[in-house]
């Protein structure tokens, strides 16, 4: 049984959701989404502009997919209407980070500087050269693309040299002379 699956999704003012039988599309300040849902689960609004999520079926397709697809939701509504976003930090000499136009370019130690470029409805923005920002509407493009920029350089135990998560800690190990 789904816990989360029957909590109701309240939706905001600005947030407006249109359900064409198992898809669903939600537009909102920061932008629009639209996500084909399983149609083993079956999607209500009441009176107070809330949806919920009940199974068609009691079979295990169905009780596995219910509490997904709210979370799916509720994501959606979330990010049309505040937007999600990721912090990375570079650490180590030499290593920067500078937007040109709509890419992002890194020195990180590499004999060539790694471009990325920002995929539509995610855009980024760099406060210092040792931070970057990754801000969007869908939580999985922003999330996708943050580890695909930490895998550039991962942190590495011994000096902590590498790209990070804001707030990571690296677990650090000690040297060969280190006893």
């Amino acid at each position: 049984m789904s816990r989360i699956g029957y909590k109701p999704v309240a939706v905001p003012s600005d947030v407006t959701v249109s359900i064409d039988g198992s898809t669903v599309t939600v537009k909102g300040p920061k932008g629009e989404l639209t996500r084909e849902f399983n149609p083993l689960i079956k999607i209500a609004q009441n009176e107070e502009n809330e949806y919920t999520f009940e199974p068609v079926n009691q079979s295990k397709e169905a009780r596995s997919m219910h509490g997904t697809s709210r979370s799916l939701f509720y994501n959606m509504v979330v990010g049309t209407h505040e937007g999600f976003s990721k912090q990375l930090e570079l650490s180590g000499v030499g290593y920067r980070a500078q937007l040109q136009g709509k890419k992002l370019v890194l020195q990180v130690g590499l004999s060539h500087p790694v471009e990325f470029e920002a995929p539509e409805g995610i855009d980024f923005e760099v406060p210092s050269n040792t931070e970057i920002k990754i801000n969007g509407a869908d939580k999985d493009k922003v999330g996708e693309l943050a580890a695909k920029i930490r895998q550039v350089r991962k942190p590495e135990p011994y000096k902590g040299k590498g790209i990070k998560y804001a707030g990571e800690h690296i677990i650090r190990k000690e040297g060969k002379t280190g006893k």
